[in-house]
């Protein structure tokens, strides 16, 4: 296809055209003209994106449905957007990846930082989880999976359709295995632990790689420790504390089978011994524990992303301060709490300040020793400050 055969839309006059000319991946539905013609198109068109003076400026992904109307795919008008064009990317980001990990197990596409406006895969060796959660790539998931297998010589990819950012795109639910088979939860070595994802059935793609330095942190402070894991999912700080050399450590989530996943991550890491799980409710638990008079060397606390949008903000800034507040007080003197955000919507300074408040409502005080972000298989695009979503602060209190 050329741009003579595609559809053209238009920016409107007070759109901000020099963001986008210098980066800014995303158009509005306010910024763009929507006409009866551009109304029609149907979910993930590629089209050519003009400026209100009708200079071509790239090609655009567009889905009328949507409050991102258009996503920038490509400033070349004249490329043609097929598998041969994803397989470019998809090669270029898994040429960045192979040169940081010596195995094939991390975050291959993160979404807009890697040219590929949201599409997230994470690779598991010879499996991949692919989430789609764009319209264009749910158009072209076929060529998306045929570009993937090629390029990575993977040969199982599962589509996960779960989660928000789906819906906003009008999009179904139907996860399912889409290129060859699984075996059960799949191994997977970090920071000298074994952890089991669950590809088909698990939270988000299985794993959280996007932790993986953080935890390698928490581990340092953690040799001989004793750990609190606070949302654990399948043990993520918590094994990379007893693989690094804690005493004990003790992982609390509200999913059962996610527990189940983080005893046998231990086992198979030869660390079961040193482990304890306990199910439910995370703030019932902190509450708890802080009424037993627990105490732990090391505690972490990783939540799910408590403001997912702007209008979830200042509610999630409440339960972040929260957290701090029923965490600190179960630190002994001279401990560390590391306490973790991964909601776009809630900046590093506000996460922070909210984070010392809590502390400071649980009697404590602490030193802020170290600030983590996600890992280098995921990527920020400068532009857009949702992919530096992560946020981990770790305090001596």
């Amino acid at each position: 296809m050329t741009d003579q055969t595609l559809p053209v839309v238009r920016l409107r006059p007070k759109a901000n055209a020099r963001a986008i000319r210098h980066g800014f991946p995303w158009v509005f539905a306010n910024e763009l003209v929507v006409d009866r013609r551009t109304g029609a198109l149907e979910a993930g068109t590629i089209a050519v994106l003009e400026d209100a003076e009708r200079t071509p400026m790239g090609l655009v992904a567009v889905n009328p449905g949507s409050k991102i109307i258009a996503r920038m795919l490509e400033r070349d008008t004249g490329a043609r957007i097929d598998r041969d064009w994803l397989a470019a990317r998809i090669a270029r980001a898994q040429d960045h990846r192979a040169r940081l990990y010596d195995a094939p197990f991390y975050r291959l596409v993160h979404a807009e930082a890697d040219g590929l406006p949201g599409v997230v895969i994470d690779r598991f060796g010879d499996a991949a989880v692919i989430q789609p959660n764009a319209a264009w790539s749910e158009r072209l998931l076929d060529d998306l999976v045929a570009a993937l297998c090629e390029v990575t010589g993977v040969t199982c990819v599962v589509k996960n359709a779960a989660g928000r950012a789906r819906g906003l795109e009008g999009l179904d639910e139907d996860s399912r295995v889409v290129r060859g088979a699984l075996d059960g939860p799949v191994p997977v070595a970090m920071n000298g632990a074994t952890y089991l994802a669950d590809l088909a059935g698990g939270q988000k793609t299985g794993l959280f790689y996007d932790q993986r330095d953080n935890h390698a942190f928490a581990a340092r402070l953690a040799q001989g420790a004793r750990v609190l894991d606070v949302f654990s999912h399948v043990g993520g700080f918590g094994l990379a504390c007893l693989a690094g050399g804690a005493a004990r450590a003790l992982c609390v989530d509200g999913s059962a089978p996610a527990l189940d996943l983080a005893r046998a991550g231990a086992a198979a890491g030869d660390v079961a011994e040193r482990l304890e799980t306990r199910q439910g409710d995370a703030f019932a638990v902190l509450e708890d524990l802080g009424r037993a008079g627990e105490s732990f060397d090391v505690v972490i606390c990783d939540p799910p992303a408590f403001a997912p949008s702007k209008s979830a903000r200042e509610a999630g800034l409440r339960a972040y301060e929260r957290v701090a507040r029923l965490a600190a007080p179960l630190v002994t003197r001279g401990g560390y709490l590391g306490l973790c955000s991964c909601s776009h919507a809630v900046d590093l300074q506000s996460f922070r300040n909210a984070s010392a408040r809590g502390i400071g409502r649980g009697g404590r005080r602490a030193q802020l020793i170290h600030t983590g972000f996600a890992g280098p298989d995921h990527p920020q695009l400068p532009q857009l400050a949702e992919t530096g979503y992560l946020k981990a602060l770790f305090f001596r209190v």
